[in-house]
């Protein structure tokens, strides 16, 4: 070797979050799973299906497990869902008019409005999901409910795609009460 040259590092790597997902026990998979949807159904199937080659392929088979949650499984997942958190610094009267779109949409379908708000500039979260809250409540129930479906579906994909990526400190942690997508501000109200 020549002077001022380095040997390589050989220290272990610490294992990739999908690494430590694929080698967890079945429990610990499902436990993870259900804080991006809580549906056993959906749980058991994508954990079942272990190991994934990638992100890309366990993202598809949580895709494939969230189209075929019956009715029941749907309503267990939305009980433990919330309303969309506003950034803190929202106006506090677009907490009111939300409050009251909210609870106008949760008397006629009887369950809290869901919606993914990744990709949605903070600044613009408030009028977004007003908008979406007021036109989704004249949907028909089963229309709503194959919306709620898709967005229950795309929910858990951010929330997985977050937590395996290891984006965050403690990004499987259940999100806030209040935030329905991976990167929803935690409410202010």
């Amino acid at each position: 070797m020549t002077r001022g040259s380095t040997l390589p590092s050989h220290r272990p790597h610490p294992p990739r979050p999908l690494d430590a997902f694929n080698a967890a026990c079945a429990t610990e998979a499902r436990t993870l799973l259900l804080r991006c949807l809580h549906s056993p159904l959906w749980s058991h199937r994508v954990a079942a299906h272990r190991p994934y080659p990638d992100l890309d392929a366990l993202l598809a088979a949580a895709d494939e497990a969230a189209y075929d949650l019956s009715p029941t499984d749907l309503a267990e997942a939305l009980s433990h869902e919330s309303l969309p958190g506003l950034p803190q610094d929202t106006y506090s009267a677009a907490h009111v008019a939300l409050d009251a779109a909210h609870a106008a949409y949760e008397a006629k379908f009887g369950h809290v409005f869901v919606i993914s708000l990744g990709g949605v500039p903070a600044a613009e979260t408030a009028d977004y999901v007003l908008e979406a809250i007021q036109s989704r409540s004249a949907n028909d129930p089963d229309r709503e409910r194959e919306i709620v479906a898709d967005e229950l579906r795309r929910l858990a994909r951010g929330r997985l795609g977050t937590c395996l990526r290891g984006a965050r400190p403690n990004p499987c942690a259940a999100p806030p009460r209040g935030a329905t997508s991976p990167n929803a501000p935690t409410p202010g109200r």
